[in-house]
Order: C-alpha cells, then sequence, then structure tokens
C-alpha cells in the first residue's frame, strides 16, 4: 500500500523529536555542580625564602665566619687564615690608605669574613667586613679581577627620649644610676659650661633631659641633638632650649627669658680635682711665706690636665714669665676682657703671640712650672684692666632674641618647657631594687 505524507502532518512530530533531542543532549551535558568532573588545583609555590643580608651584602652562598680583633693582631693576623696572600693584603691596605689606615684597627672590635670554598680543603675570603665603631663599617672585597675597598654605615634609627634624675653624690653617677649614656652627660655638661661648675653640684640638685638618641638595631649607639635642658641648682632653676631664629644662621640654646645661653667666658677652663687657693687682696703664699694679693683662683688638678680657652680671643703673650711659670694671656673678643693661665707644663699645638683661639680650644697643659708647690692651675680675668674673681663674676651673654622674634620663641618652647616639667626627676637606689624612689617635682 502507497502511502503518502502529510507534511503538515508531520511537522508536530518533528518538533516534539528535536525538543527531546535537545533535552537529552543538555541533561547527558556534565553538570558544573554534580556531574562535571572535578579539577585538580594545584598549590601554589611557596615564594623564595627571604635573602640573608649582613652588612648589605646576601651571605646566603658564603662560609661566613665572625670574630673579633684580638690583642696584637692586624690584617696579617686574621685574613691568610682565609686564602688571603700578604701580598693581596699589601695591595688592598696600600691601594686604599687614605679610606682607612689599618693601623687604626681596634682590640674586641667584630669583623665578618664571607669565603667560598675553592676545593675540598681551601676557602678563600671574598669580603672582609671590619666594624670601625657601633654605625660605620669598613669593606675590603677581594673580586677575581680587581681589588675594592669601601666604607658603609648601618641603617640608624633617632628616638627622641626623655629623663630626669636627681644627684645623690655626683652627676656622674645619677646619670649612670639612670643608664643614661656617658655621652649625653658631656653633651648635657657642655650646655652648662657658661652657667653652672658642675664641680660645684650639690646634693638633691636635679636634672631633667629631652634629647635624641641614635639606635641601631634597638642599641643605643650615639646622641643627636639635645632639645631641651633643665637643671636646679640651689634651687635655681637653669632652663635651655634648643632654636633657630629665622633672622639668624645659626642654631643655639637660649634660656626660657629668649637669653642667649653662650657667655663670652666659660665658667672654669679645665676639669679641676678642687679649688686650692682662692682669689684674694692678701693671701699668705705659701712658698714666699709672706702676704700678698692673690688676683686668681688656683684649680688643683693633675699634671698634664688639659686647659682650655674660656672665651675665643688672641694670645697677646705665651712664654716663661717668672713666678707664673709657663703663661698665656689672652685678649677676649667681647669686651675689654683679659685672662692669664699660669704655671702650664707645656703649650698647645699653635699657641704663639698673635694666634686666634677659640672658646673651649685647647691651649695647654696643667704643670708646676715657675714658683708652685704641685700641680695646678693660676686662672685669672681682668675686665678693664682690674682683677676680677673668677668665681663671681657676673659674665655677659650673647646677643639676645630681637623683640619680633622672642614672642615666637616663647610659644615655640611652652609645649617643650610642659613636657620638660612633666619629667620626673627620681633617685635611683640600685643597691636596692625594691627601695622606694624619691620624686622631686
Amino acid at each position: 500500500m502507497n502511502l503518502r505524507t502529510n507534511k503538515n502532518a508531520l511537522l508536530p512530530f518533528a518538533i516534539v523529536v528535536t525538543l527531546l533531542i535537545a533535552i537529552t543532549s543538555v541533561s547527558c551535558e556534565d553538570s558544573p555542580t554534580e556531574n562535571k568532573e572535578t579539577e585538580t588545583v594545584q598549590p601554589l609555590p611557596p615564594p623564595p625564602p627571604e635573602p640573608t643580608m649582613a652588612y648589605n651584602i646576601v651571605i646566603d652562598s658564603f662560609e661566613v665566619d665572625t670574630g673579633v680583633v684580638l690583642q696584637n693582631q692586624g690584617l696579617t693576623h686574621i685574613l691568610p687564615k682565609y686564602g688571603i696572600s700578604l701580598t693581596e693584603i699589601y695591595n688592598m691596605t696600600n691601594k686604599y690608605d687614605s679610606l682607612f689606615d689599618v693601623k687604626k684597627i681596634k682590640t674586641d672590635q667584630p669583623y665578618m669574613v664571607l669565603s667560598n670554598w675553592v676545593d675540598d680543603t681551601l676557602k678563600k675570603a671574598e669580603y672582609f667586613i671590619y666594624e670601625i665603631n657601633k654605625i660605620d663599617y669598613l669593606v675590603y672585597h677581594f673580586g677575581k679581577d680587581s681589588l675594592h675597598a669601601y666604607i658603609e654605615a648601618k641603617p640608624v634609627d633617632t628616638v627622641v627620649s626623655m629623663s630626669g634624675g636627681v644627684v645623690t653624690s655626683s652627676l656622674w653617677n645619677s646619670f649612670m644610676d639612670n643608664d643614661l649614656p656617658p655621652a649625653l652627660l658631656v653633651e648635657y655638661a657642655k650646655l652648662f659650661a657658661w652657667s653652672v661648675d658642675f664641680f660645684g653640684v650639690q646634693k638633691g640638685d636635679y636634672y631633667k633631659v629631652i634629647y635624641e638618641g641614635k639606635y641601631v638595631n634597638d642599641e643605643l649607639v650615639g646622641i643627636g641633638d639635645i632639645h631641651a635642658v633643665l637643671f636646679n641648682h640651689y634651687d635655681h632653676d637653669y632652663y635651655f632650649f634648643r632654636y633657630k631664629a629665622h633672622d639668624t644662621l645659626q642654631t643655639t640654646f637660649y634660656t626660657d627669658s629668649g637669653e642667649s645661653m653662650q657667655r663670652a667666658l666659660l665658667s672654669a677652663p679645665l676639669e679641676y680635682t678642687r679649688v686650692s687657693s682662692k682669689f684674694s687682696h692678701s693671701r699668705f703664699h705659701p712658698v714666699l711665706k709672706i702676704y700678698r694679693p692673690h688676683h686668681g683662683v688656683d684649680y688643683a688638678a693633675p699634671l698634664g690636665t688639659e686647659v682650655v680657652a674660656t672665651g675665643s680671643g688672641t694670645v697677646i703673650f705665651a712664654g716663661y714669665s717668672g713666678g707664673a711659670g709657663n703663661m698665656i694671656k689672652i685678649k677676649h673678643d667681647v669686651g675689654d676682657i683679659l685672662t692669664k693661665y699660669l704655671h702650664l707644663s707645656k703649650f698647645g699645638p699653635g699657641i704663639k703671640k698673635g694666634a686666634h683661639v677659640m672658646q673651649g680650644q685647647k691651649i695647654g697643659e696643667v704643670g708646676s712650672t715657675g714658683i708652685s708647690t704641685g700641680p695646678h692651675l693660676d686662672y685669672r680675668v681682668y675686665i678693664n684692666d682690674e682683677p676680677v674673681d673668677p668665681l663671681s663674676i657676673d659674665i655677659p651673654a650673647g646677643d639676645p632674641l630681637s623683640d619680633s622674634a622672642l614672642a615666637e620663641y616663647l610659644n615655640f618652647i611652652e609645649p617643650i618647657k610642659y613636657s620638660l616639667d612633666s619629667i620626673p626627676a627620681v633617685i635611683v637606689q640600685k643597691q636596692d631594687v625594691d627601695a622606694d624612689s624619691t620624686l622631686m617635682e
């Protein structure tokens, strides 16, 4: 039987078949959540380790040896053990003698040697690093084709610190009891050289200071700027603040009233043991056994103690002068002031008539020349050709701030002074860690 197909009749059927095929096709595809085969995600490789650094050199590939310089030890004792010949040492040190003098290598200073193995039995240094001080270090690089040397500095962090303490025996002991660096005491004392004689401090005096500490790897290695200080001496407050006025080129220190801390003369020309004789118009002379004027102050001090010029000026005499022994006269730049320094054992470098000296410059050493019973300095001051007592004169100050700068300065120091006053001055009793500290407000 011949069947004839009606195309219109077949159309619904074709549509159904097409839909079924589409549905089947979709159902057969991998489901993104159920049927799709799970892909294996490879973990990212760990990041490479940070290189190990020392003295700004990557040291991972080197054999590292460290040590300290022993007594009477130099490069010729250290480097041959690491395959560096005496010729190489000579060539290196001679080439860079102006960079660093190897004679200045000090006992107990640390060093590091970075070496490579030449064979199973011999390693040869490529770098030798020597710490000149806590900050600076010297690097010798023994390259294959050349020798090279340089000096670098470790990264230094500057931290502003505040501290205070009370004098119970000496200013030095108080600073040490408070774990303050000796360098800070030196700078602190310099600030008061015009106004306070620190050999005359008394028990109960107290101090406060705001200063910058220099740190390398959390170790204090030096002192930066001192920002503000207070010293209470005989119940009198001495304040000094670091400041640079807009109309000046120099940063200096001023009092809390705006007066310059710098004076025409230092309070004393040396670090002395004691005042053995004071200014007098009639003193019994220990050698001549007669009464006569002593228009100076005798500072007893060990032979050879450094004597400095108490003010800037011109040397108008330097030589031997009878009973005065070796003597120096200085005519000072400020006011009509003349100072004399008697009984010196020797003069400082370049000290002769006509030489100009700066305040604090070494001019000689303590001696016992002339008529003298022992090592001491006889120090004399003349103003307008009249002798004055060095221990009681009111030494003129430097130029004060101008009226326009003074108001700005007082505003500048107000918060700093508040911080300074807020620092507790504590008596540290290291012998008894449980003892109560005494606070002086």
